[in-house]
């Protein structure tokens, strides 16, 4: 039996991840969109997220999410995401997280890298690739209207300039005004004509809208501050409730993964006895079966898939692990065999 010595592990910090993500805005698209086709096609699997909850704290979770990606380049991986809202006022980050890589032939880990950023570009790209397709002018909005001022809603923010999106201007409503003015501050910097106003305000006057809250209950119930048909990429997936998701068009990234864990779409679900209201999953508008309903809000619900991570994080290992990760060349135990 011939003797095969166990890869290195490779680790990848938070510099390099974030050069990496700044230098490829598009190709940061396209990875998330072709990893969306390859779940649809059965070139990927996403198992159920696992959820690790605490007695004492219902906001406080730490999620496991393993994928397999079986495109031209297989591997195996799990992102493992801790979000803990308390964090912010200890001048820590909301989420941390890492991604473990796997060879998808012999199963050994290739790599570890820091995921909060992967955790977080994944996510702004799937909310740019929703905006492209159900937002009535792909490519410019009047006002985006924020609620939850945070990196993620930093991340979005700048995806979008980034990728030639046209903003008119940017409204900002937070529960913590100081965070709302922080990412005001952001916006100037980058040309960008913002303000901060009330929930109501935002919602009301906001054609393109990001909910990026850490809310585990439906606070926003109110159908009419949506009648004017806005486009809403709904990250948070937990703040609006069944008589406004009902009302609206619903996208999903993948509609069984998100009907779980108290979503506002599976509370709407629970209320409506049915799935009708849901008119399909992101694969569904990319492939043209999905058209959006000018008529009617537009709401974008992703759960949030490993695979985005996966795909993402190969593609900076690929890119960066030879010249700016850590070798730890014996970090596996040395095969039975060879011993």
């Amino acid at each position: 039996m011939p003797s095969m010595t166990p890869p290195a592990l490779t680790l990848l910090g938070a510099g390099p991840i974030e050069n990496w993500l700044q230098a490829n805005p598009q190709r940061l698209l396209s990875l998330v969109e072709q990893a969306y086709l390859a779940a649809s096609e059965g070139r990927a699997s996403n198992p159920d997220s696992y959820f690790l909850r605490f007695a004492d704290d219902e906001r406080n979770r730490i999620i496991a999410l393993p994928a397999v990606l079986d495109d031209d380049h297989p591997v195996a991986g799990l992102k493992w995401v801790a979000s803990f809202p308390d964090n912010t006022q200890r001048g820590l980050d909301r989420a941390s997280a890492l991604v473990l890589l796997n060879d998808r032939q012999t199963g050994y880990p290739l790599a570890c890298l820091e995921g909060s950023l992967i955790s977080a570009a994944r996510t702004a790209a799937s909310a740019v690739v929703g905006a492209l397709q159900l937002h009535p002018t792909p490519g410019h909005c009047t006002n985006l209207g924020v609620i939850g001022c945070g990196p993620i809603a930093w991340r979005v923010i700048r995806l979008l300039q980034q990728t030639g999106w046209e903003l008119g201007s940017v409204t900002l409503s937070d529960i913590d005004p100081q965070r709302a003015e922080q990412l005001r501050q952001r916006c100037l910097g980058l040309g960008l004509p913002a303000r901060t106003a009330s929930l109501e305000s935002t919602l009301r006057e906001s054609d393109l809208m990001l909910f990026a809250t850490s809310a585990v209950r439906p606070g926003i119930d109110q159908p009419d501050w949506f009648a004017h048909a806005p486009t809403v990429l709904h990250l948070s997936l937990r703040d609006l409730a069944p008589a406004v998701v009902l009302r609206a068009q619903n996208l999903a990234d993948n509609v069984d993964h998100c009907l779980k864990a108290a979503t506002s779409l599976e509370l709407a679900w629970q209320q409506a006895g049915h799935r009708d209201f849901i008119a399909g999953d992101i694969v569904d508008a990319l492939q043209g079966r999905v058209q959006p309903d000018p008529r009617r809000a537009r709401i974008f619900s992703p759960f949030g898939m490993g695979v985005l991570d996966l795909a993402v994080a190969r593609a900076i290992y690929q890119d960066c692990a030879s010249d700016q990760g850590l070798q730890l060349e014996d970090f596996f135990a040395r095969p039975y065999q060879a011993a």
